[in-house]
């Protein structure tokens, strides 16, 4: 109703001034009367914008109030004045990857597709003759990670799987659990890497198991992390404790039938990480009790408790702005299954001078070393190489046969004809020494592998 009065209004005055123009040509006073008249349509403008503004503000409040989610009270029923503003992420990612290769030696067939010095026969012909082709798509994965702010910081998940098989599922195609894992601020629990390996010591390979004398183990773990920023990082875990042992020459006999392993202390680790412009370096340590229990004839008592510990030093080194150095050294007592490939945590000691326990369980030294170097020719072609050893000190009532030392190396050249693909061929070597039997066996191995990566963020 206001904008039509006020339109009408303006109306007659335009009328007036016309027939005013015509009754008295005076130019000075047509053009007060035009100045007077463009004010009004500007005050006329105003009036109209402000109708307007109220007649749509109900309507938008409404619009506003259907796409807005109501505002979750607090626990003394007001609203909360801390609500998030950033959105929830969702990445899914993964890849396909399929191998295939030549194996001109011989390996235990449940780990046919990888380069285990473990695995190697520990005499002639234990799985067989030499020479076996080899198909899988056991490296193929699938994940999830999630991340939502908070007033806390963020709330961040992991989900992941493969298909390799291992375990009771060793030599098969089959669903495995990789990571099952959340953390909010500076704590995290769930099943993730172990504080005392370093998963950035891993080259840039297409073999699978990787280099045999670099700690490798995900476990579930309790993880507090106090100081984490661009250039410090200091993690620290109590971990599920579990280790294996070898009673060695004693294997067979009816008085050891019934020792049954006991852990009540979780495994303690930890690491602190520097990182500066040239890459980084990380000290990582370990401290873990084995127990065992004797539930046989009371003549005998082979309980005991063993302690293992350990220190892990990897660092990563940027040689040129196409070369990294990948390296690492590992030394510890019973710490077996915390590495990538190595036997057991525990051995079988003699102890002749103890008629009680003639034979006692002591804790094997491992020694860990990891040389790699990985080098980009270009955008689209890659290299890696190097070299990884573990060494035992075994104790003197093992097998002669029983693992003492494995080396393990391997060099590529790889092709990424577009990012999310990588295809190329890898040599692969392996040799095994036993302890005191005097066998050794070098395997080597051809692989050419084909990998397709896919990746989607969502937002919600």
């Amino acid at each position: 109703m206001y904008v039509a009065m006020g339109l009408t209004l303006l109306s007659a005055q335009w009328m007036s001034a016309q027939d005013t123009a015509g009754q008295n040509p005076d130019l000075h006073a047509l053009k007060d009367k035009l100045q007077h008249l463009e004010q009004e349509i500007q005050e006329l403008k105003g009036e109209i914008e402000a109708v307007e503004q109220v007649q749509s503000t109900p309507l938008a409040a409404a619009a506003a109030a259907l796409r807005t989610p109501p505002v979750p009270p607090t626990e003394n029923g007001k609203a909360s004045t801390e609500q998030e503003r950033s959105e929830s992420a969702i990445d899914m990612y993964g890849f396909v990857m399929t191998d295939t290769g030549y194996d001109f030696g011989q390996i235990n067939p449940q780990w046919f597709d990888v380069e285990r010095p473990t695995q190697l026969p520990s005499y002639p012909n234990q799985y067989g003759g030499n020479g076996n082709v080899y198909f899988g798509v056991r490296q193929t994965r699938f994940g999830v990670k999630t991340s939502t702010p908070t007033r806390m910081g963020d709330l961040k998940t992991q989900f992941e799987f493969e298909l390799f098989g291992t375990g009771v599922d060793a030599g098969q195609t089959t669903f495995r659990l990789r990571h099952a894992y959340g953390e909010l601020g500076q704590f995290g629990a769930g099943q993730t890497w172990s504080p005392f390996m370093d998963i950035d010591v891993f080259p840039n390979s297409i073999e699978y198991w990787g280099p045999n004398g670099m700690v490798f183990f995900r476990n579930v773990q309790l993880r507090w992390m106090p100081v984490r920023t661009n250039r410090t990082d200091l993690t620290l875990a109590l971990e599920r404790p579990g280790a294996s042992a070898d009673q060695g020459v004693y294997s067979n006999r009816i008085e050891l039938e019934n020792v049954k392993p006991r852990f009540n202390v979780p495994d303690i680790t930890g690491h602190l990480r520097l990182t500066r412009n040239w890459g980084y370096v990380q000290a990582a340590g370990i401290f873990r009790k084995i127990g065992w229990v004797d539930f046989n004839d009371p003549h005998y008592n082979f309980s005991g408790t063993a302690y293992g510990w350990g220190v892990n030093v990897t660092s990563n080194v940027k040689l040129s702005t196409r070369d990294i150095a990948r390296l690492a050294v590992v030394y510890g007592e019973g710490i077996e299954n915390y590495m990538n490939d190595a036997p057991v945590d525990i051995g079988a000691q003699n102890n002749f001078s103890n008629p009680v326990s003639p034979v006692k369980g002591v804790p094997l030294p491992v020694l860990g070393v990891v040389s790699f170097l990985d080098h980009n020719w270009s955008e689209r072609f890659s290299s890696s190489t190097g070299y990884s050893l573990v060494n035992i000190g075994n104790s003197n009532a093992q097998n002669p046969s029983d693992f003492h030392q494995g080396h393990y190396a391997l060099a590529n050249l790889l092709y990424h004809p577009v990012p999310q693909v990588t295809m190329g061929g890898e040599f692969q070597f392996g040799r095994r020494l036993n302890f005191t039997d005097g066998y050794s066996f070098n395997d080597y191995k051809m692989q050419f592998s084909f990998k397709y990566d896919w990746k989607k963020t969502l937002a919600y």
